[in-house]
């Protein structure tokens, strides 16, 4: 592959990875997470390229929702590489490797204040959906 095979390469994953975590804040804000946030880390971060942030209601309604997200992302062709949850399943991380996602639950959300670890990352809007 040369060089500028590469960077269209790259560019079309980019783009389908800010579409899905796009579709995945959306459900997240769907299935009532709070405070959804979604960072673009493209040129911050070497590990991936978008984190989404939301807060939870509960440790049940946080394995839901990761769930419907890893339901999503076969749906639409992202590889759910893995999940992790802390052993009081207050904080759920499910990796897509371009995307990550993050739930919370809020008290140790505030803890660990990704947004401000990531303060230089450009947060990206999204309309709710029904």
């Amino acid at each position: 592959m040369t060089g500028a095979e590469k960077v269209k390469a790259g560019s079309r994953r980019s783009e389908e990875g800010s579409l899905f975590a796009l579709e995945a804040a959306r459900l997240l804000g769907n299935r009532h997470c709070t405070d959804v946030q979604v960072l673009d880390l493209r040129g911050i971060s070497q590990v991936c390229d978008f984190i989404v942030i939301g807060s939870g209601t509960s440790d049940r309604q946080m394995r839901s929702v990761s769930e419907e997200v890893g339901k999503l992302g076969k749906e639409t062709g992202h590889q759910w590489f893995r999940t992790n949850t802390d052993p009081s399943s207050t904080w759920i991380v499910v990796d897509f490797i371009d995307v990550v996602i993050h739930l919370f639950e809020p008290s140790r959300r505030s803890y660990y204040d990704l947004e401000d670890l990531w303060s230089d990352a450009v947060q990206v809007d999204f309309s709710q959906q029904d």
